[in-house]
């Protein structure tokens, strides 16, 4: 069987007790080796194959997958955080589907979770925003033309945008042409959960003289919205004047 599993955002105690118990019970790991903290990798037994699938090609990788089925192996595919979000498991699944080979996805504290707790913050705050996006500036991969930043920070909903700290002059260009004033909170949070996490409160405007200054250009979520205010309403949940199926507001 080959299992997708999500890693988590870096702590190694941060994966999924069924990831974990999925890596402990793997004869092959194939781990993103530039992404996933190398201490999961303590969670394999001694004489579990393990490979970094940062040094091969999608072939290689699924070549490793195959000859593991035809073993009658446990295979484990290590993605960082949710294998969902950026973690390219549509095209290997595609090719596993062709092959005929089963397999399974287990799901994984994505890291703009991890980020968000980093921060303390709420992303979606009564009155300020109730909607999250998640995207990425155009690089090497691109971007279709209706996601680009400036047309989704038309929405000021709360942004976390990955894959873009070496490009955050640009960033910031497009989220003022969006319409995000210059002092709108902002933050970067650089390895969230990791032991060597950083996070830096700063601005829509001063993004990229924050992140060098701190010596930032790699493995850094940003974020962008009035959720890092202090100004929100309070949620009616809790509120006393309010009724819902558990609880009668009170006079």
């Amino acid at each position: 069987m080959i299992h997708f599993i999500g890693a988590g955002p870096g702590a190694a105690d941060l994966i999924t007790l069924r990831g974990k118990t999925l890596l402990e019970e793997a004869d092959i790991v194939i781990y993103a080796g530039s992404l996933v903290n190398p201490e999961l990798l303590s969670y394999t037994k001694t004489d579990c194959t393990v490979l970094n699938s940062a040094k091969m090609t999608l072939e290689e990788v699924i070549d490793v997958m195959r000859r593991g089925e035809q073993e009658g192996k446990t295979t484990v595919r290590l993605h960082t955080g949710d294998p969902c979000i950026y973690g390219a498991i549509r095209e290997q699944m595609d090719v596993l589907d062709t092959l005929g080979l089963v397999y399974d996805v287990v799901p994984g504290v994505s890291s703009f979770i991890g980020g968000a707790a980093a921060l303390q913050e709420e992303l979606t705050l009564p009155g300020v925003s109730q909607t999250v996006i998640l995207t990425r500036m155009e690089g090497r991969t691109p971007v279709p033309p209706k996601e680009n930043i400036s047309l989704l920070a038309a929405h000021h909903a709360t942004m976390v945008i990955f894959l873009t700290s070496t490009m955050l002059d640009e960033l910031s260009k497009r989220l003022i042409e969006g319409g995000y004033e210059k002092d709108c909170p902002a933050a970067i949070v650089y390895k969230a959960t990791w032991k060597d996490e950083k996070i830096l409160r700063t601005t829509v405007g001063e993004l990229a003289n924050t992140a060098e200054e701190h010596g930032i250009h790699k493995m850094a979520l940003i974020y962008v919205g009035g959720f890092l205010g202090g100004k929100y309403e309070r949620s009616k949940l809790y509120d006393p004047s309010f009724t819902h199926e558990y609880r009668t507001a009170s006079k």
